[in-house]
């Protein structure tokens, strides 16, 4: 009951909003705060099932012949907690960044919490068909963040986050189909076995890369990024924090499953990923270097970020039973990413809710006179850039660069050629003075 309480409790809370708009602007307001209260509640209480030692499970039969599956573990219990803290910490800046200059703001708190829920949805899913179904709502209720200003900017990058959804999803629901025809099941703690047993390989390699296709779009991956510079500029800020924060790792969520579950101890798999990452994380951190709008530099971040991730991941595919560093690396860089970009772009979000400009050029010297806001976006900064005793980023960074090193080690161990790696390795490092730089 409590799964399908934090999965569908912000949809029926949408509704609820909706209707408490029409008649008081001021009790919306409040009433979604306390929505977001009382579901970050929930999840906290969840979390603290699962410490300890509980797992849950629940299940609506019969939804497409398939049903729709939820189960409740650590992953999925920390996921669930942070979209807890971020709907609840964006709830509470967008009644002020929301009061002048906005309208259609019954509409963005009912598709927020949908979007709530159906990102919950997708965390909790015990099985890829599930996954599919909260994804897809999660795509089409977070288009209208994007547009909400309907201007012709703003309706030009919905449109682009729109298409690059769309195909994703379809590519993916083709993945699926695949996926099951070769080995009859989408329960994703079924697939490790039933993927070694099916002698159809070939199938199994379309079908993941088909999936990975749908799930590199929403994170972010090269070159499925293009929404991200254009969607995060013309977004409310308090809407561009999840896209960034959260929804991108719905994405990875995929990603894992497939990586962890069908590709486990995979070379090949491993090193494709590993490419992809390399070139979102370098392509991002280039791209947010040259970047003079506020927000897109925190978007292009994103990108830059999410492929850290996706290389943290690889090394966990590369490395195989060795994985611990890796494993505990990339989980930690999402948990770190989503919470830094949440303060960042709500620090941004003040800066524009005064100036109405995010050109870097015309907010030059904004934060003069303004302590907290300093302390806010240097805190955020300096715990992105992952610079020591600053947060924890930079433990996360060190646990994926020293995954790559013992990768490094083994190989010189089995007398291999370690030349590309140490490339990967001061490409690593590289980018990580990117960060720095932007």
């Amino acid at each position: 009951m409590m799964l399908l309480f934090l999965v569908f409790f912000p949809m029926a809370a949408a509704v609820c909003s909706y209707l408490i708009g029409r008649k008081d602007k001021k009790l919306r307001d409040h009433a979604v705060q306390s929505f977001c209260l009382i579901e970050f509640a929930v999840a906290a209480a969840a979390m603290g099932l699962v410490v300890a030692g509980k797992e849950l499970s629940a299940a609506i039969p019969g939804f497409c012949g398939f049903g729709l599956s939820f189960q409740l573990d650590g992953f999925r219990a920390l996921y669930a907690l942070v979209a807890g803290v971020m709907w609840l910490m964006t709830s509470l800046l967008s009644g002020d960044y929301f009061a002048h200059h906005y309208r259609n703001r019954n509409r963005y708190y009912f598709f927020f919490l949908l979007t709530q829920g159906a990102t919950v949805g997708v965390f909790l899913s015990a099985d890829l068909f599930t996954t599919f179904i909260f994804f897809e709502v999660m795509s089409f209720t977070s288009y209208t963040w994007v547009a909400h200003d309907e201007t012709p900017g703003a309706m030009r990058a919905a449109e682009t986050y729109l298409a690059v959804a769309i195909i994703g999803g379809m590519v993916m629901l083709m993945g699926l189909f695949l996926l099951w025809n070769a080995v009859g099941t989408l329960t994703i703690s079924e697939l490790y076995e039933a993927a070694k047993a099916c002698p159809r390989k070939g199938t199994i390699w379309a079908a993941s890369i088909c999936i990975l296709f749908g799930f590199g779009a929403k994170a972010g991956m090269f070159p499925l990024h293009i929404w991200l510079p254009k969607a995060h500029p013309v977004a409310p800020a308090p809407a561009s924090a999840l896209l960034s924060g959260i929804l991108t790792k719905s994405g990875i969520f995929g990603v894992i499953v497939v990586s962890a579950n069908i590709f486990r101890a995979s070379t090949a798999w491993g090193n494709m990923l590993l490419v992809l990452g390399l070139i979102t994380m370098l392509g991002g951190a280039v791209l947010a270097v040259f970047s003079i709008n506020l927000k897109r530099t925190l978007a292009c971040s994103s990108m830059s970020q999410i492929g850290f991730i996706l290389t943290g991941i690889a090394m966990g595919c590369l490395l195989g039973e060795e994985n611990a560093l890796a494993a505990r690396g990339a989980l930690l860089y999402m948990v770190n990413h989503s919470l830094f970009k949440l303060v960042l772009f709500m620090a941004a979000g003040v800066v524009y809710m005064n100036l109405h400009k995010l050109n870097l050029n015309d907010v030059r010297g904004f934060g003069r006179n303004k302590p907290l806001l300093h302390i806010v976006f240097l805190l955020g900064a300096l715990s992105i850039a992952c610079i020591p005793f600053v947060g924890s980023g930079y433990h996360s960074k060190s646990l994926i660069h020293e995954s790559i090193l013992e990768y490094i080690a083994y190989l010189n161990g089995m007398g291999v050629s370690t030349a590309n790696y140490q490339f990967v390795e001061g490409l690593f490092v590289f980018s990580g003075g990117l960060t720095v730089a932007y």
